[in-house]
């Protein structure tokens, strides 16, 4: 008798709290399933939120001019970006350069001025960039409208597959 209460009682248990989890939203982090950190103060923009409920991805690059991967990457990404068309997605790039006009002069360089380029001064000192655990090296985030990073690290050809599924 004392088993049957038991398993009763773990069951009942069990069915409570699962009827919690529908309303469990993502915590905030750097992985795919996480919410996007929000980005306060950032060039001229006073933040950065990704949660848009637009059906609008948002691609975001991390990057530096002294790291010439990220860098390359960066102009692909645009490029790419700009194929695909802004009503499917928007890219936001970070440079993580402490020198403003090092960004400056690379953005010049690199043919994008005018695009959603952003300078983080404090670089590797800043918030953001423990936030979006960038110690492992530069990275990009592709995050749904509703602000959930649904991919991380997307190359051109990647980005290109990912929207066609979606």
């Amino acid at each position: 008798m004392k088993v049957r209460a038991y398993v009763l009682f773990v069951a009942a248990a069990l069915l409570a709290i699962s009827a919690g989890t529908k309303n469990a939203r993502p915590t905030e982090g750097a992985n795919p399933g996480d919410l996007a950190p929000r980005i306060e103060s950032l060039g001229n923009k006073n933040d950065l939120s990704f949660q848009n409920h637009s059906g609008r991805y948002t691609l975001l690059n991390f990057w530096a001019a002294y790291d010439a991967e990220s860098r390359v990457r960066n102009v692909q990404l645009w490029n790419k970006v700009n194929k695909l068309g802004s009503e499917k997605i928007a890219m936001y790039s970070i440079s993580m350069d402490e020198k403003e006009s090092i960004f400056a002069e690379t953005v010049k360089a690199d043919k994008l001025e005018g695009t959603m380029q952003f300078h983080e001064e404090l670089g590797k000192k800043s918030k953001l960039y423990g936030k979006y655990n960038l110690q492992k090296g530069f990275r990009n985030f592709l995050i749904n409208d509703k602000g959930v990073i649904i991919a991380a690290n997307v190359t051109p050809e990647q980005l290109t597959e990912v929207l066609k599924k979606i």
